[in-house]
């Protein structure tokens, strides 16, 4: 199949949940079902294999060491295919059996999805969506880890502009991530940290990325925590389905509790790339004033705004040598009263290199604008005492009720960004205390106006002679159209 094809073949397995279950569900049932065919499937493949390579000893081709990960008697694909009545249920023992054969792997990463509710799912409706995708072979010598991982990834894309507000909690703009990503510039052996990873679409196009550099990818280190148990399998999936194994993605609350720790203390990594959810207002804000892992560096945020909890949290782990960090946020982070003293104590430490303003509509449904914080532990000596601000605003391309960055656009961006240079009307070079002297504010036209500087001022005179011809005219039109109606 083309990669068109694939997709295409893929997706159909949502037409046949249309009308019993809300698009937004859709993803709890076909990524978990798409999984368990894929690792059937490559497990035959490996079981072929050992058996051509042995000389038909069956046994050998059992073996643990020729597999990826284990299917136990009873809970492979063809199993469940064989049942006509109880398919849910017969899903589901099959599903758990395979996470408990794979208690280090695949522990948790088929969900919680009720597979035996009947009125949700009818032994029919499951039958049509097993023998749909019962149709084509999901081996790696039919579709490689590459092609599938970008269906996958086709998939969470489709099922985030179908679900509607549901979309931000997984799926983060792809063309985003690959500034994000060009940005961090992960180097092999490197340690990649997600605070709120979503679907992991930031972790894994780190590893892409130096795939694509035909650099040693697989030395990587990914980490990532979710909240979300169904997104968090996702995730798991995801890196799976793209051919990495080494990951660690934990479920739980980053801020409640962090599930990387060394020592008692919070982990560290040399690079963590977020977009963590903005503004939540449900968070423990009482234990993070006394939080045991000294996160509330610059201060504890208000309980209505848990940004600075999540910004703050990334700052304490990085690493003290090389960390560098990269946050999707609202512009509000960069302006906000509320978080001025904050953000003081983080620019004084001087911690950010860099503040990239982007376009409207790069989050999923919502028109606001969206910015980049990059921050360093240990900035160059030449960047000491600076910050670069670039506002990218006008650097979209808007498609419908979502925007995206075109090749252009990033490639600018991150020019600017390796250039840390001015540029008129684009990019500036900024002294520490010049921010600090404006109450800390990094909000993007007080030093970087993209306004065209034609039309920008004019004198109080010439906008009261604008507005009475506009006014006049404005008369003079609607006599002729009321004579017109008349």
């Amino acid at each position: 199949m083309t990669q068109q094809e694939l997709e295409k073949y893929l997706w159909g397995a949502a037409t046949a949940l249309r009308g019993t279950i809300d698009a937004g569900d859709y993803k709890q049932y076909i990524f978990p079902l798409l999984f368990f065919k894929r690792i059937s499937d490559v497990y035959d493949e490996e079981f072929s294999n050992a058996l051509a390579e042995s000389d038909g000893d069956m046994e050998y081709a059992a073996f643990a060491e020729n597999h990826h990960f284990q299917i136990p008697e009873g809970a492979h694909w063809n199993d469940v295919r064989e049942k006509t009545v109880n398919i849910g249920a017969a899903l589901q023992e099959a599903m758990r059996a395979i996470e408990k054969a794979n208690p280090d792997t695949l522990f948790g990463i088929f969900g919680d999805a009720s597979w035996t509710n009947k009125d949700r799912l009818s032994d029919e409706i499951l039958t049509n969506l097993i023998e749909h995708y019962s149709q084509h072979k999901l081996n790696l010598s039919t579709v490689p880890d590459d092609q599938l991982g970008n269906a996958y990834e086709y998939l969470i894309k489709e099922f985030a502009d179908d679900s509607g507000h549901t979309a931000a909690e997984f799926y983060t703009n792809r063309t985003v991530v690959k500034l994000m990503t060009l940005i961090m510039d992960p180097q092999p052996g490197e340690s990649v940290y997600d605070p709120t990873c979503g679907s992991g679409g930031l972790l894994l196009n780190c590893a892409l990325h130096l795939k694509d550099e035909g650099m040693e990818y697989r030395t990587l280190k990914l980490y990532g925590q979710e909240i979300n148990l169904l997104t968090s399998a996702i995730a798991r999936m995801n890196m799976f389905l793209h051919g990495i194994e080494e990951f660690s993605v934990v479920r739980g609350n980053t801020l409640t509790n962090p599930a990387f720790l060394e020592n008692d203390e919070l982990k560290t990594f040399n690079v963590i790339l977020a977009n963590p959810p903005y503004s939540i207002k449900a968070w423990d804000r009482k234990a993070f004033e006394s939080d045991p892992y000294g996160r509330n560096l610059w201060g504890t945020p208000s309980q209505g705004c848990a940004d600075y909890a999540f910004q703050q949290h990334i700052q304490k782990s990085l690493d003290a040598k090389n960390g560098r960090s990269i946050s999707l946020w609202p512009h509000g982070i960069l302006f906000r009263d509320a978080e001025a003293d904050m953000r003081r104590k983080m620019i004084e430490q001087d911690l950010v290199e860099c503040v990239i303003g982007l376009g409207p509509n790069l989050f999923y449904n919502s028109p606001m604008e969206a910015c980049l914080l990059i921050t360093k532990t240990n900035k160059e000596a030449s960047k000491k005492g600076k910050v670069l601000i670039i506002n990218a605003v006008k650097e979209v391309r808007q498609d419908k009720n979502i925007a995206f960055l075109e090749p252009q656009h990033i490639d600018r961006i991150y020019q600017a960004y390796k250039a840390f240079q001015d540029q008129d009307g684009f990019c500036k070079v900024i002294d520490i205390q010049e921010v600090l002297s404006h109450n800390a504010s990094l909000n993007m036209p007080l030093y970087v106006s993209n306004v065209n500087s034609s039309n920008a001022k004019i004198t109080l005179d010439e906008a009261l002679q604008n507005w009475t011809q506009s006014s006049t005219l404005l008369k003079q039109s609607m006599d002729e159209l009321f004579k017109v109606l008349g």
